[in-house]
């Protein structure tokens, strides 16, 4: 269903009233050509592979305004890692309204999702950062880096005995790209690493 899924788990303050830890997922549609096919990172061999590797490429930061909430026990349908990845998670996956509309246009059923509250239905509604009342709703935002990962494939030249020049598949481009969501919370309880960023 050309789904792509961030998991993240936040270590709780137990002397601030919070759990062990908190986990969230964000849920975003996957573009074509974002990400390398996996039969091609089969095909190609890692040299080194204990080595700390540095991208070669950094990609911009994406600010992504998650307003839908997924319900867990329907997800599967819309990818079937839903159920493993986002399991500590369960109240707490989103997405986006433009992604749920091209899914629903791929045939998913559309009672998986809930339209969070925005600022336009609660006009009081301000970033967590901002809010001082921790039982208030507020706009958390969370911000991750994906240090490295396999976005293109490498192509080399190769001339034969005619000197004629053809290009073959001889590795991996790695990137690097930061993101920052948005997203809705019933309470500023469950975002207080907002007040640091």
């Amino acid at each position: 269903q050309e789904v792509k899924i961030f998991r993240a788990l936040i270590l709780g303050e137990l002397e601030r009233g919070q759990s062990q830890f908190q986990a969230l997922c964000f849920i975003t549609r996957l573009h074509r050509n974002e990400i390398i096919p996996s039969e091609s990172m089969a095909k190609l061999r890692q040299k080194n592979p204990r080595t700390v590797r540095q991208a070669e490429e950094v990609r911009g930061l994406e600010h992504l305004s998650m307003d839908v909430a997924v319900n867990f026990s329907k997800g599967a349908q819309l990818s079937s890692h839903i159920h493993n990845v986002c399991a500590e998670a369960k109240e707490a996956i989103y997405t986006r309204e433009e992604d749920v509309k091209f899914w629903l246009e791929k045939g998913v059923d559309g009672s998986m999702f809930e339209v969070l509250p925005q600022t336009a239905d609660l006009p009081d509604l301000q970033r967590c950062k901002l809010c001082m009342d921790r039982w208030k709703p507020c706009i958390c935002r969370y911000s991750l880096s994906i240090e490295w990962y396999p976005c293109m494939l490498k192509y080399c030249k190769s001339r034969d005995a005619t000197g004629k020049v053809s290009s073959y598949k001889c590795g991996i481009r790695s990137c690097q790209k930061g993101y920052t969501f948005d997203y809705y919370v019933p309470q500023k309880q469950l975002c207080l690493w907002d007040e640091e960023t």
